[in-house]
């Protein structure tokens, strides 16, 4: 993995300690279910540009979690569809680097994977969730949209 992530106090980790981090909770209680998570915010920014950041949730189901987030800067965005597709493309990017690493990993115990999109049936975005969730199921992963999407909508929004 070649990606570098902050955890939740904002300290850079290098993609070894990153992955030693999530595999280290996850075999901290092997009897708990998880699920790994991935979503990406944007925020248009007055130039056309936008902030991006993508957040790994590691959660132990009734038990807590963890976060990663990283910031990215993809260039120009004039149409807010563009800007959802990218957020897309970013967290499918972020989902199967990872996915590859884990799944090499031995002895670790069962999870579930995700990919939460920032859109819903409320607001512009209602139009694009059939587009949306057909990416990600086309890269076969499981998907959450609003009021779900907790890793996109809430996670990396904080960091926005």
């Amino acid at each position: 993995m070649q990606i570098r992530f902050r955890n939740s106090f904002g300290m850079e980790m290098d993609p070894k300690s990153l992955i030693r981090d999530i595999v280290d909770f996850l075999k901290e209680r092997p009897e708990c279910r998880y699920t790994i998570i991935i979503g990406t915010d944007s925020l248009r920014l007055p130039n056309n540009r936008a902030d991006f950041v993508s957040a790994i949730v590691v959660h132990r189901v009734g038990n807590g979690g963890r976060y990663y987030w990283r910031r990215d800067d993809f260039g120009l965005f004039h149409t807010l569809r563009d800007r959802i597709i990218q957020e897309v493309l970013a967290s499918i990017d972020v989902a199967k680097e990872l996915l590859e690493v884990l799944k090499a990993r031995k002895n670790l115990p069962a999870w579930n994977f995700e990919i939460h999109a920032d859109i819903g049936e409320n607001g512009e975005t209602k139009k694009l969730i059939q587009e949306v969730v057909g990416m990600i199921r086309a890269n076969n992963f499981e998907v959450r949209t609003k009021p779900e999407s907790y890793a996109a909508s809430k996670v990396a929004d904080r960091y926005v």
